[in-house]
């Protein structure tokens, strides 16, 4: 008799199954990779949930649940059902769900019949991912690691690109203390290259938002509004993964909308190839 398949929080002692099951497509999954390895899967230290489902005793795909719902490597009617059922009883607040398209839109389609809207959907993003350092691009060497000390300078080009890929400013009901938080602690890590202006303005911007599981994930690509369309972004872009490649991880990823023509095209000219395509819901 074939047994049902079973789903349930994972915990400490699911740690290596998880990175074996992000493992199986790391640039898609370095985000959830990246929670597992800083905090060893401990529940209590992991700011989310992380819902496993087993078949035969063994791990096939989780759901990461914290300010974003993240499906890993969820595939078939049987699992996504399980995820979606789930996510409608959590009674959690959630950002968005974001990560492999079919996971994703599948999740979604469910979740919708059962109800939840969202303010967006963007159906088909690119993911791209490169391992060596650009063949065609010099790097631009202004192109730097900013610093803690950087915050008051970086902070306004943070909320200016959170502000036009999502749709609404980032300072909230908090006045912004969350999110200031975030800036702050990816300065601390070296994670957000800058190259500034004479004036010292910040005119290009990208964080690491993830690093896990080999990958590092490029988040937050920023082009001042007047320096877009002066060939800055490739250079700047070169940079980023030539210096990512030499500290953080052998390969860089990063996914775009595809209506983003000139983002595309960049990332193309940089030496990026297209690896699987991501979804994302806005809620």
């Amino acid at each position: 008799m074939r047994t049902a398949p079973s789903l349930r929080p994972l915990e400490r002692s699911d740690r290596d199954a998880v990175l074996e099951l992000c493992a199986a497509d790391g640039t898609a999954n370095v985000m959830v990779a990246e929670r597992i390895e800083q905090v060893g899967g401990d529940p209590a230290r992991m700011g989310g949930h992380l819902w496993g489902l087993f078949e035969r005793g063994r791990l096939t795909s989780a759901c990461w649940a914290g300010a974003n719902l993240i499906p890993v490597q969820v595939r078939g009617d049987a699992a996504l059902d399980a995820f979606a059922s789930r996510a409608r009883r959590s009674g959690g607040s959630y950002s968005s769900l974001f990560g492999e398209a079919d996971a994703v839109l599948g999740m979604w389609r469910r979740l919708e019949q059962a109800g939840w809207w969202a303010r967006e959907v963007r159906a088909s993003q690119p993911l791209y991912a490169t391992s060596s350092p650009s063949r065609a691009v010099e790097p631009d060497p202004l192109v730097h690691r900013a610093g803690p000390d950087d915050l008051a300078v970086v902070l306004p080009a943070s909320v200016a690109m959170f502000t036009e890929e999502v749709g609404y400013s980032p300072i909230g009901s908090d006045g912004g203390t969350s999110y200031r938080r975030r800036v702050a602690e990816l300065l601390r890590q070296g994670r957000t290259f800058v190259r500034r202006d004479v004036d010292g303005s910040i005119v290009f911007k990208a964080d690491l938002g993830a690093v896990g599981g080999g990958v590092a994930q490029v988040h937050g690509v920023w082009v001042a509004p007047r320096h877009r369309g002066t060939g800055l972004a490739a250079p700047a872009m070169a940079a980023v993964v030539a210096q990512t490649l030499q500290r953080e991880a052998p390969v860089v990823s990063l996914y775009v909308n595809d209506f983003n023509e000139r983002a595309l095209a960049t990332y193309r000219r940089v030496g990026f190839e297209r690896v699987g395509t991501f979804a994302t819901v806005l809620f």
